[in-house]
């Protein structure tokens, strides 16, 4: 792992980080992402809001159980993916990362994603989408589209995908979720073998 780390990883875990005085004092805990350490497919999203600062997972809470009962219409499971954050600490008030709090912990998902080595990584929201592409994001007519993006040393195919969350507040949201998660079982070769848990449960 050649990126340079503000604090202290072990494995796939940060333990220990104070790059973020801000996000320092609102966590409660640093929320590591979860799923096997060589999934297929990796879903990344924004930052901890308070269920998961509470938790220590990301995405629980309503914008998980869509995420879950999405993974589950597919034949998959939580554990058969991998999820975690562009931050992996809760900014106050739930809001937005700031740009030297993304940068501070890019090395981190860097380094998660060199590890895991994934056919497809998936940004959820408009945050992770623009942080892995360098560039501005209209999530919603772009999303299900692929692209190439250099994260750290690494290099990885991304699919751009709405948030969950969206889906809870815009029910136009539900079948451009539905379909840019098609597409990425799809493409991280998933939806093969007759679905990915018979595939997955060795892991």
């Amino acid at each position: 792992m050649s990126e340079s780390l503000p604090g202290e990883m072990e494995g796939l875990e940060v333990t220990d980080c104070a790059a973020c005085p801000e996000l320092c004092e609102s966590r409660s805990r640093i929320v590591n992402g979860v799923g096997p350490a060589d999934a297929d497919l990796v879903f990344v999203g924004e930052a901890p809001g308070a269920n998961e600062d509470e938790q220590g997972e990301p995405f629980v809470g309503r914008s998980g159980d869509v995420l879950t009962e999405a993974l589950r219409d597919r034949g998959l499971a939580r554990r058969d993916v991998r999820i975690t954050n562009c931050v992996r600490c809760r900014p106050p008030d739930n809001r937005d990362p700031k740009g030297a709090e993304l940068t501070n912990c890019k090395g981190y998902l860097a380094a998660e994603l060199e590890q895991v080595d994934p056919e497809l990584v998936v940004t959820l929201g408009k945050v992770p989408a623009q942080h892995l592409l360098e560039r501005s994001v209209a999530v919603t007519k772009e999303a299900g589209t692929v692209h190439d993006a250099r994260v750290g040393e690494g290099s990885y195919r991304v699919l751009l995908c709405v948030h969950p969350a969206a889906t809870l507040y815009d029910r136009s949201q539900e079948s451009t979720f539905a379909d840019a998660l098609d597409e990425a079982v799809a493409l991280a070769g998933l939806d093969e073998d007759g679905g990915g848990q018979s595939r997955l449960g060795e892991f």
